[in-house]
């Protein structure tokens, strides 16, 4: 009896967390925000991999260490209500005035991955469409609630990227 319990128990701690994870790539966390911007693809580039000014103008982001190119590591300090949390995502796209995208862990791949994405769409004219956005996916995706929630977040640090490339010579 006490092995069918601790085979139960075992089953259920492998079944779960696996079941979540599946679920999550079948069904990933989403969010996205976007702004159209008076200045070219390469202004909004250009204000977008300037990592050393981010404390001078970035909401979100208030501090990333760094290269734009793939395979580099960055070293991003978010701030969210007051709070700062520090990641260390690889670069997996950094494609001048179209995108750069990275992919960030909290602990092991799998428990709760998110790859994020800037998208830089020449509107002609001089205009562009930032489009920022992360997936989520693993098994405490399912479980984040609200945590995940930072629609508003890439929204601030679009505005203000926005002011920032439109007021650049």
């Amino acid at each position: 009896m006490v092995k069918r319990i601790l085979l139960v128990v075992v089953a259920l701690l492998v079944a779960v967390p696996a079941g979540l994870y599946t679920w999550t790539r079948i069904a990933p966390h989403q969010v996205r925000a976007e702004v159209e911007i008076d200045a070219s693809p390469e202004r909004v580039w250009q204000v977008l991999t300037d990592f050393g000014a981010y404390p001078q103008w970035n909401p979100f982001i208030v501090s990333a260490v760094g290269e734009a190119r793939v395979g580099a590591v960055l070293t991003n300090r978010l701030s969210d209500e007051g709070s700062v949390t520090t990641f260390t995502p690889t670069v997996l796209a950094a494609t001048p005035g179209r995108e750069l995208r990275w992919i960030g862990r909290f602990g092991v791949p799998g428990i709760v991955d998110g790859e994020h994405y800037f998208r830089i769409e020449d509107l002609g004219g001089g205009r562009s469409r930032l489009t920022q956005g992360e997936t989520f996916t693993g098994a405490l995706v399912p479980l984040a609630g609200g945590a995940l929630d930072v629609a508003d977040n890439f929204a601030a640090m679009n505005t203000a990227l926005k002011a920032r490339a439109e007021k650049m010579p």
